[in-house]
């Protein structure tokens, strides 16, 4: 008798982790879609268009690194966003092999209509909390991802769901 009933309560406990991480996604997927339709752009574009402004005139190295993507990835986006007049590229005077992106009016404008990104939000509300909390956390999400099969995939610090492995194909 005393299985059954730890039975049921691993299953209801089962059940609210389930229903925990349903509504995880659909926080990010809620949020995607939001700043889809008030900026027409992804999330990916968003953090690539905020750091060009962030940093100025910059290099797609430089940008890759600012927001964990990888370069191919981050090529993928400036092109899609220079074929909408949101940046410009242009070839370094010094150095002509080295290109720069830089925003365009347009880009602004964009940047000005999209909400704050899902994972701004989390920063500030994660950062308010114990250290000692925040490593409970990490720890077990970290826990979440192995039993997810999870544990080695490569992830940017980005919470959209479309956002890309590093390196893949999607269109952004």
């Amino acid at each position: 008798m005393r299985a059954v009933a730890r039975k049921e309560t691993n299953t209801d406990t089962t059940h609210d982790v389930l229903v925990a991480l349903r509504r995880i996604i659909r926080a990010i997927d809620l949020q995607s879609k939001r700043i889809a339709k008030s900026s027409g752009l992804t999330t990916p574009q968003v953090m690539v268009l905020q750091s060009i402004r962030d940093l100025g005139e910059v290099t797609t190295g430089r940008l890759s690194g600012a927001v964990s993507l990888s370069q191919a990835t981050v090529t993928t986006i400036l092109d899609r966003l220079e074929q909408r007049g949101l940046i410009e590229r242009y070839r370094s005077d010094r150095d002509r092999r080295i290109v720069h992106a830089k925003l365009t009016a347009a880009g602004r404008k964009a940047l000005k209509k999209a909400p704050p990104l899902l994972h701004e939000k989390f920063i500030e509300a994660f950062a308010g909390l114990s250290a000692k909390r925040q490593m409970e956390m990490i720890a077990t999400l970290d826990d979440v991802a192995a039993l997810l099969g999870g544990s080695d995939l490569d992830a940017a610090p980005i919470l959209d769901v479309d956002a890309p492995a590093a390196g893949g194909n999607k269109a952004y």
